[in-house]
């Protein structure tokens, strides 16, 4: 593992929403199953990560030699954000609904969960995370209602918190991207981030913005700005709109190139991985919309339907030399840059291993994933992608609770390990079905309502 100033991404981001279809497709469950299942699984994998350590460490440790489940995880959770947020905003057109749905699908489990750990924290059960305390309370709540904490050099409150950042980042500029229509071509800005991770990795600062100047002024501009972005963005007046989306536009690609608190090479990479999903989404799109309808030449006819079936194929190749190219900077970028790290020879040899494997892995298991995206998968993971916002967000507060309730077993104990996921899986069921769905049923009431009335 690299050293504390330049964490390895260890946690996903948060799963995104919405039935949202890569094409026509009979039922919701067909269309939203495979990926589902991508949660699913990257879920399970980062709470292992966490677990591990706790209950089956000697494994966890062999296993970190060779494989990073955690960089894993959040790879594939990243590529579908990136494959399938940007393709609600692509499907109403409107900015505002897009807002309101994404701030009732993250804000209400995120206020509960950082509200819990504070609780825990106060009351001794848990740890403050390092260097929170040191910070002043006015600015870590407000770096922390931006939800770009991590990227103005403010330790998250709960440890996956630090995904969300990028998360945020990434809104902001498909907002941008879309208000200034540039939206369909996002295979150049997956290069352009993925390019810029090799080149440009150790060149940039870290924390650049926040080191040189008073982090307090520093998060308090960065709030006011997005709070600009995003209600700019939702005005119903064109210029205000306008202005508001290409200002959160230029706020997350500048904080996300200066003011990361994770590496600049690994921010790049992340930003590089969700762009190729969209990319990958708007390819499929283009390769359905290209398909004729079967019939005589009044339909288009033989010759349509091959020219279309050309057109698909040479969209899959343009697509998968992209994917293969941001999967190889994205290597190189992690196996060049951990050089600079100052690590011991056997430390650094084993983080380019994980981190190799890991983003592989992350990437054939997207690849498969589409590949199966039509067919019906096992309903035990498509459920547990359903609650996987909840097992993201809370495994680390049941974690730390039991940490205080019944310690950790002094050597591997793997049925302690799964009565504990089997703990978060019900855990995150009740938060899923309290918390979660409420309030996107209630969001989507909202962005309808507004998006009518406004």
């Amino acid at each position: 593992m690299p050293p504390t100033s330049v964490p390895a991404p260890a946690v996903p981001a948060h799963p995104p929403d919405g039935a949202v279809p890569a094409e026509p497709s009979p039922s919701p469950h067909s269309r939203l199953g495979w990926l589902d299942a991508l949660r699913a699984v990257a879920a399970l994998m980062v709470a292992f990560q966490h677990a591990g350590y706790r209950y089956v460490p000697k494994l966890q440790w062999e296993i970190s030699q060779w494989f990073d489940p955690g960089t894993y995880g959040i790879t594939v959770f990243f590529l579908v954000s990136g494959y399938i947020v940007p393709a609600s905003l692509t499907r109403t057109g409107d900015v505002r609904r897009f807002w309101i749905s994404r701030l009732f699908r993250i804000y209400p489990l995120w206020a509960f969960a950082s509200a819990a750990i504070v609780v825990l924290a106060v009351t001794d059960v848990a740890e403050w995370r390092t260097g929170l305390p040191d910070v002043a309370p006015s600015t870590a709540v407000l770096a922390h209602l931006t939800m770009m904490q991590d990227l103005l050099f403010v330790p998250s409150v709960i440890n996956v918190l630090w995904t969300l950042s990028y998360e945020m980042a990434f809104y902001l500029i498909v907002v941008a991207l879309f208000t200034a229509r540039m939206h369909t071509r996002p295979a150049p800005v997956a290069a352009s981030f993925a390019v810029g991770a090799v080149a440009l990795g150790s060149l940039l600062p870290v924390a650049g913005l926040s080191r040189a100047a008073d982090l307090d002024l520093v998060v308090a501009v960065v709030a006011a700005c997005a709070a600009c972005a995003i209600g700019g963005a939702m005005s119903g007046h064109r210029t205000v709109r306008t202005a508001g989306t290409l200002l959160g536009g230029v706020l997350g690609l500048v904080l996300v190139t200066l003011n990361g608190r994770v590496g600049p090479w690994q921010g790049l990479a992340i930003m590089a991985a969700m762009f190729t999903g969209t990319a990958i989404y708007q390819a499929e799109r283009g390769w359905t919309e290209r398909r004729p309808a079967v019939g005589g030449k009044g339909n288009g006819g033989r010759p349509a339907q091959d020219a279309a079936r050309a057109a698909g194929a040479a969209g899959r190749g343009t697509v998968g030399l992209l994917a293969a190219g941001v999967l190889a900077c994205s290597v190189v970028a992690g196996v060049w840059h951990s050089r600079t790290w100052g690590l011991p020879p056997a430390a650094e040899a084993a983080f380019q291993r994980a981190w190799t494997s890991a983003m592989v892995a992350a990437a054939l298991t997207f690849a498969v994933g589409l590949a199966v995206r039509h067919r019906k998968l096992p309903r035990v993971l498509t459920g547990i992608g359903l609650i996987s916002y909840s097992i993201y967000l809370l495994h680390p507060v049941l974690f730390q609770s039991l940490d205080h309730l019944i310690g950790r077993p002094g050597s591997d104990n793997a049925w302690v390990l799964i009565a504990v996921l089997a703990a978060l899986l019900l855990v995150s069921w009740a938060a899923y079905r309290l918390i979660e769905a409420p309030t996107q049923r209630l969001g989507r009431a909202v962005a309808r309502r507004w998006s009518t009335t406004g």
